[in-house]
Order: structure tokens, then sequence, then C-alpha cells
């Protein structure tokens, strides 16, 4: 036989409690305890976010009053020809060696000696200075350079037969264009 629960008191938050399960209390409990955790991590992220926005201040203000400073030195200018001269030199700096030996140590066979580069880094272009022993040996050099994936283009710009070398050899310059990055 099951038993029957009487109770004749009035509803009201004694009797709630008193039939409330102890796990629902529990819960309540812990939720009770979440919120008021939350609520300090808040309130301790709040003053946090308040020190850091007013360190970033002082921070800007120490900033300004640097400019401040800088602003009343006066800058020396630069005169022209000085600027163009680091210009240029930047440029040499900057012309791919690494590419432009890798390239021409391809390119060049046995029978052909090189004697200058003299690269040109505005206009992308290598002159090269070299000596073959015959003019089908400088012919071919040349076009083995119009085939490098390096360079765009090659040309032959000027040739001579050295007379004072017994031998003989054709001495040339050729201008390669090589491509940019």
């Amino acid at each position: 036989m099951r038993t029957i629960r009487i109770d004749f008191a009035p509803p009201g938050w004694r009797r709630t409690l008193h039939r409330l399960h102890p796990a629902l209390a529990v819960a309540g409990l812990l939720g009770v305890l979440l919120c008021l955790g939350g609520t300090w991590m808040a309130m301790d992220m709040a003053e946090r976010r308040a020190a850091r926005a007013a360190e970033i201040e002082q921070l800007q203000a120490r900033s300004r009053a640097l400019s401040k400073v800088r602003a009343t030195v006066p800058e020396t200018a630069i005169p022209e020809a000085q600027a163009t001269a680091v210009n240029t030199a930047i440029l040499q700096l900057n012309v791919p060696w690494r590419e432009l030996e890798d390239a021409l140590a391809t390119a060049t066979p046995a029978n052909i000696a090189l004697l200058a580069l003299d690269p040109d880094a505005r206009k992308r272009i290598l002159k090269i200075t070299a000596e073959a022993r015959n003019s089908d040996d400088m012919v071919g050099y040349v076009q083995v350079l119009k085939q490098q994936e390096f360079f765009s283009g090659a040309a032959l710009v000027r040739h001579e037969i050295e007379e004072q070398d017994p031998n003989k050899p054709i001495r040339f310059q050729v201008e390669a264009q090589w491509r940019g990055r």
C-alpha cells in the first residue's frame, strides 16, 4: 500500500523548502556560488582593463611628449647628390648575385673565359666581357645565354680579335637582361 501525504499547511517558502529534494538544493547552492564567482571574476577583469587603459593612456602621453621633443629638433636635409649615391649603392647591393652566378655557371662552357661582369641594377642588364677561341664558340655562348630562364634576353654588343695574343682569341661583350623578381 502506498503512503498518502496529507498536508494542510498553507503554501509558502517553508513548505517548498521542506519538500525540496536535497540534490536540487545542492544544485541551487552551486548555481548561486557560480554566479558569485562569475561576478567576482568580471569585477577583477574590469579592474585589470581599467589599469591597462590607464597604462596605455600614460604611454600615449609619453609618446606625444617625445614627438613634440622630436618636432623641435630640426631635420637635416640630405643633398640630392648624396641621396642619389646612396640609392645607387643600395641598388648595386640588391643585385641578385647568387642567381646571376648560377645562371652564368650553367651557361658558360669551358671554352669561354669570363673576364668581367658589370651589372646595371637600374636597367637589370649584365654586361659580360669574355674571350672565346673562335667565332662559333662566341655565337654559341650568346645562344645559350638567351635560353637561360634567368635572362630575358642576351645580345652580342661588340667583339674584336686580340692581335697581340699569339692564340688570337676573340674578346667580346654580351648584354644580358635578367628578369625581375
